[in-house]
């Protein structure tokens, strides 16, 4: 559900920004930069430009990132059910 509400506002910022591109709206134009990154296009094309060597160590540094901050959130989660 998370995933689909995600894509659908990606969507919609691509074309708000797009449309501001276009009209006197400009400096709304960021906003698609906002929904192409909710959407991965950082990732797929951060992976797409990398060889096998530099993509193992991008994943590895992810995965160190996305364990500290899991780790983070999961210990405040466990501090509250304790008490």
């Amino acid at each position: 559900m998370k995933v689909i509400i995600k894509k659908v506002i990606g969507v919609i910022l691509i074309i708000v920004g797009l449309i501001a591109l276009l009209t006197p709206f400009t400096p709304g134009s960021w906003l698609a930069l906002i929904g192409l990154e909710l959407l991965g296009i950082r990732q797929f094309v951060f992976r797409k430009f990398l060889n096998d060597k530099q993509r193992t160590a991008a994943d590895k540094f992810m995965d160190k990132l996305q364990s500290r901050f899991k780790k983070k959130t999961s210990d405040k989660t466990d501090e509250k059910q304790s008490h």
